[in-house]
């Protein structure tokens, strides 16, 4: 009788295990993407904040390049940042909810292996 709870502790030990693994590569990815969203942000204020008011200034359309007001190319790159910093602030969200995912993945494993050692128990004693 107990061979059929073994394994269906087994499979579903499995599953929580896969469901894991799946999650923390998540977690990397996020992390890997906030770093590079945090260089590309830094990078943009430092070029905004050395750059002087009489600086003949070029801004990338398409193939081209225009000559184009510095004072715009400021505001560009503030745009840029705000939205820089909304999606870091989204990724931080997602990581937080997988990382809460993963912490309940941890919990049920727990659960599942200490309802087995109980299910043993039992049937030693009887």
């Amino acid at each position: 009788m107990s061979i059929p709870v073994d394994l269906e502790l087994k499979k579903a030990f499995g599953e929580l295990q896969l469901k894991m693994q799946s999650t923390r590569k998540k977690i990397h990815v996020i992390d890997g993407q906030i770093e590079v969203l945090k260089k590309v942000m830094r990078h943009v204020e430092v070029q905004s904040d050395t750059l002087p008011a009489d600086t003949k200034a070029y801004e990338s359309v398409g193939r081209m390049f225009l000559l184009t007001d510095i004072e715009e190319i400021k505001s560009n790159l503030e745009t840029k940042v705000t939205q820089l910093s909304t999606r870091i602030s989204e990724l931080e969200e997602s990581k937080q909810y997988l990382e809460k995912n993963l912490k309940e993945s941890q919990n049920n494993i727990r659960e599942m292996l200490h309802q087995r050692k109980v299910l043993s128990d039992k049937t030693t004693l009887l």
